[in-house]
């Protein structure tokens, strides 16, 4: 899953995570924040943001089952495969540099309920993070 749109208007880039739909089953930076269900807070960069965006990266291909499927120099998509039943779910990155973040959207592909593991692991990957000193 790609993201959403990149709209370039007046040298302005507008770049979106694709929409949660509404089930439970998916946690986005984007999604507004009186969205208690799908609401996460966004990466804050801490320093370089190239930086940043290389840690996210390097994290990301040490968790277990995830792989990038696609990224640039400012947007990443993985699928992370569940151990068991094999369900894919999609992790989409945007890195803004100028508001120093990075909005991260995980959503399961299928299905109602996940039962948090998508919260779960934006959460993990905040962790190791923070323990990396990238973010705040």
């Amino acid at each position: 899953m790609m993201m959403n749109s990149i709209n370039i208007e007046a040298g302005a880039i507008d770049k979106k995570l694709p929409l949660c739909n509404n089930s439970p089953n998916c946690v986005s930076s984007q999604a507004k924040i009186a969205d208690k269900q799908h609401y996460i807070a966004p990466l804050e960069i801490k320093g370089d943001p190239e930086n940043a965006w290389s840690s996210l990266k390097e994290v990301i291909k040490k968790q277990k089952r995830m792989v990038i499927t696609h990224e640039s120099h400012e947007t990443l998509h993985a699928e992370a495969t569940s151990l068991v039943m094999r369900f894919v779910d999609d992790i989409n990155a945007i890195l803004d540099r100028h508001a120093g973040l990075i909005h991260i959207r995980s959503a399961s592909r299928v299905g109602h309920s996940d039962f948090g593991v998508n919260r779960k692991r934006i959460e993990t990957i905040r962790s190791e993070l923070e323990k990396l000193n990238v973010i705040e």
